[in-house]
């Protein structure tokens, strides 16, 4: 009976499997074997191995494209957790009818394209544009700002996109919240702050943790929103890469900058799981 049971389960998650080795870890393996490959003088790659890729990498031209793409990515993650998380809080503390309307906001912008979306913004920054016309109205302003194509743009464009994902993480967090805990301390004599800071941002936060997760890392990658806002004054890891497979067609060393940006996310995920490894048991200690 346990053998059946064991190959019934097997034959379930087979699809699973072989979803995961052909659409994720060949693809990844595919990417670490391009990336120390040589370019081939016409097209394509020939099969010497090299790790003069990765050296290129550490070029001050790359290495300053790093460091801006993670500076845009800090900015824009600390700006999208101020704004993120005491909606995803207060959100969780509405009734039933409230949460469905406040998520109905949040689905309502991923039924149209993001790039139609990042149009949109570029109506409302360009000169004489919506923000110029309501601050010009309001006397905040004598003459039309130029925010269009700018880092501010940027930042904001990157902000709207991201934002979504950690309200959502930090409400599911916070929906899941035994509420009474806050009540106890509460009744303990601690105070309105204390009791958040010692019970509800430490049970919230793997939430909070989840959502930067989910805006630092793609923040890095989301070159459009630079191209579109910035008008290719900002330069992210994501262009570059985009750069050297269409007009460089170098494919190894888009496929290293690739990599290490793998890496990257690989390191970031393993922080995340030990913080909140040992926050859960802190909280049980």
């Amino acid at each position: 009976m346990d053998s059946r049971a064991g190959k019934s389960n097997w034959l379930l998650l087979a699809p699973l499997y072989l979803f995961t080795i052909l659409f994720v870890a060949l693809p990844i393996l595919y990417m670490f074997l391009l990336s120390v490959l040589t370019r081939s003088q016409v097209w394509g790659v020939e099969f010497d191995f090299t790790l003069d890729h990765y050296k290129r990498i550490l070029e001050p031209l790359y290495l300053n494209t790093f460091l801006e793409s993670f500076r845009l990515a800090f900015l824009s993650t600390g700006l999208v957790m101020l704004i993120g998380y005491p909606y995803g809080y207060f959100m969780a503390r509405m009734n039933a009818v409230w949460k469905k309307r406040m998520m109905l906001l949040l689905m309502i912008p991923f039924w149209t394209s993001a790039l139609i979306r990042l149009y949109g913004w570029i109506i409302v920054f360009r000169s004489n544009g919506v923000l110029d016309q309501v601050l010009m109205g309001l006397h905040v302003t004598g003459k039309p700002l130029k925010l269009l194509y700018t880092y501010p743009a940027v930042v904001v464009g990157m902000v709207y996109a991201l934002l979504p994902f950690m309200i959502l993480a930090v409400y599911s967090s916070a929906e899941k919240m035994d509420w009474t805990l806050v009540e106890a301390a509460r009744d303990l004599g601690a105070s309105s702050f204390r009791a958040f800071l010692t019970v509800t941002f430490k049970l919230t936060l793997p939430g909070l943790l989840s959502g930067i997760i989910l805006t630092f890392i793609p923040s890095m990658g989301l070159f459009f929103i630079a191209d579109i806002l910035g008008g290719n004054k900002i330069v992210l890891v994501g262009s570059v890469i985009q750069e050297q497979l269409t007009k460089g067609r170098n494919q190894p060393f888009a496929a290293a900058l690739s990599a290490v940006l793998m890496i990257l996310t690989v390191l970031m995920i393993r922080l995340y799981r030990k913080i909140t490894g040992t926050s859960r048991l802190e909280g049980l200690v």
